[in-house]
């Protein structure tokens, strides 16, 4: 038996499909972050062992390893807040096992003021049980040579080491966030090629997926945003880095644009829909989709290749003059050239996105 009907055979006998691309795609970009985090967990451990003297400086690893993790946002910030609350555990648990000393209840004491604490430094749920997880450590293992507050030093060493890997060594942010702007890309383009199918053959189905993909929308949004601002905030402290912010401002006008064009898209999306389900016309529209479409197409591509943004500009400014209903579908019933008057602010829009000034880009509609 070969192994891919070993595999297949596998697969239909458990009852799922190992994704075994999928699988390799995610171990191989986790390997830059692997390598800063045994950098730091090296750097931090050898500092505290070496040259503080301290034996088993296990805190100062586990500290680095919390702190750098895999999280989508490595803004620096979020690095120092991270390892300020894990900080706060490691020096309360430290202080209350002076007081009252170690035992069971004392663990259940510890526990419960640092996840208060560190809720109340972050709302970020894995950022308590981080925290909290540092500071049972502490309760648990016995006291080091060094003293009580040994540890807190570990974890104060485990904080800098962090940080400077952040803007010394940093993790490619741009191609996570150049990677979650060809997701909404793709999607805000599927979306306009199902919602052109509505159009043209009256298909209702097809108009509906493209209002449920523009519903979607949001989470791609979110998505990158918060890795454009972790790519943002790391190129500017990271010397190696800073020569990616005029690709990431760009990228930065592009989702401004793409989030607002999204929010458009989702109510026009909805109107086409039911006006083809209530049997209303369409043919006027596709020239109108159509173009809009390919601009959107050309942003998407515009991502990776700066040029393609003018040829996106280009034809912005020859459609926008033309977003008249009289000119753009003369004669047509209200139902219809009601969207060429919604496609006006999606134009605007888009051409700031491109570059343009609110000013300016309403400056190329035509006057109502």
């Amino acid at each position: 038996m070969s192994g891919g009907d070993a595999l297949r055979r596998f697969e239909r006998r458990f009852g799922f499909r190992l994704g075994l691309r999928a699988v390799a795609q995610r171990a191989v970009s986790s390997i830059p972050v692997a390598i800063q985090i045994v950098i730091g967990v090296v750097a931090s451990y050898s500092f505290a062992h070496f040259v503080l003297g301290h034996a088993t400086p296990l805190i100062a690893v586990t500290v680095v390893i919390s702190t750098l993790g895999f999280a989508r946002d490595a803004r620096p910030r979020k690095v120092v807040e991270s390892a300020f609350g894990i900080l706060i555990g490691i020096v309360l648990s430290e202080l209350i096992r002076i007081l009252v000393g170690s035992g069971i209840w004392q663990l259940a004491l510890v526990l419960f003021v640092t996840i208060l604490v560190a809720r109340a430094v972050s709302p970020n749920p894995t950022f308590a049980l981080a925290a909290a997880t540092q500071s049972a450590l502490v309760m648990i293992l016995p006291t080091p040579i060094g003293g009580p507050f040994t540890r807190s030093l570990d974890g104060l060493v485990a904080g800098v080491v962090a940080l400077l890997l952040t803007a010394l060594i940093p993790r490619d942010t741009r191609r996570i966030a150049t990677r979650d702007a060809k997701a909404l890309a793709s999607v805000l383009s599927q979306s306009m090629t199902s919602l052109l199918e509505g159009l043209m053959d009256s298909n209702q189905p097809a108009a509906f997926l493209a209002v449920e993909r523009l519903r979607k929308t949001q989470a791609l949004i979110n998505n990158w945003t918060t890795s454009l601002d972790s790519a943002m905030a790391v190129a500017r402290i990271a010397p190696f880095l800073r020569r990616q912010l005029p690709d990431l401002r760009r990228q930065q006008a592009l989702l401004d644009g793409f989030d607002l064009a999204a929010r458009h898209l989702r109510v026009i999306a909805r109107r086409i829909y039911f006006l083809l389900k209530e049997g209303g016309g369409r043919s006027e529209l596709v020239e109108l989709f159509s173009e809009i479409a390919a601009i959107i197409d050309l942003m998407g591509e515009a991502i990776e290749d700066a040029a393609k943004l003018e040829e996106a500009a280009g034809a912005l400014r020859a459609l926008a003059p033309r977003l008249d209903p009289d000119t753009f579908v003369p004669h047509a019933p209200v139902t219809e050239s009601v969207f060429v008057l919604l496609c006006r602010p999606l134009v605007v829009d888009l051409l700031m996105a491109t570059g343009y000034s609110i000013d300016d880009a309403r400056a190329l509609l035509p006057v109502l």
